[in-house]
């Protein structure tokens, strides 16, 4: 069994990985709990996201007047498409969220950071397109 967070409600779900493939639903709101697209994540619900989700989770730390960032969003959703269910995914505005943004020392964007188990494992910073994004997940998981 694993643990996942769900992406709407944050209340924590316990899935086996054979039902990955069949698209699980939060037991709480009934919304799905891997769904393949990037989830925008704020300071208040940040820190249960991250340490409580037992998959691993790459978050892009970005801005809304940063070309680059803008430039790799289509790439990270899809991204986000093509590795559900065995990576979460998710953005966050350092503009809106500055703390979390100083917290991580992320000083460029866009910058990514794998966390596993709630720690930080890796990071990269500088826009990726989809190829460059899937081989660093792969190298990082």
């Amino acid at each position: 069994m694993i643990e996942l967070v769900c992406p709407h409600c944050f209340a924590i779900n316990r899935v086996p990985e054979t039902r990955f493939t069949e698209q699980p639903k939060c037991g709480k709101c009934g919304n799905l709990l891997l769904p393949g697209t990037p989830l925008e994540l704020d300071g208040a619900h940040f820190d249960r996201y991250i340490g409580r989700n037992q998959l691993p989770v790459v978050v892009d730390f970005w801005a809304s007047w940063c070309g680059p960032c803008k430039m790799m969003a289509p790439a990270f959703k899809q991204a986000a498409h093509e590795l559900s269910g065995k990576i979460s995914f998710a953005k966050v505005d350092t503009e809106a969220e500055q703390s979390l943004g100083a917290r991580y020392a992320v000083r460029s964007i866009p910058t990514m950071i794998v966390f596993k188990n709630g720690q930080e494992h890796t990071r990269t910073s500088g826009a990726l397109d989809v190829n460059g994004i899937k081989r660093w997940l792969s190298g990082a998981i």
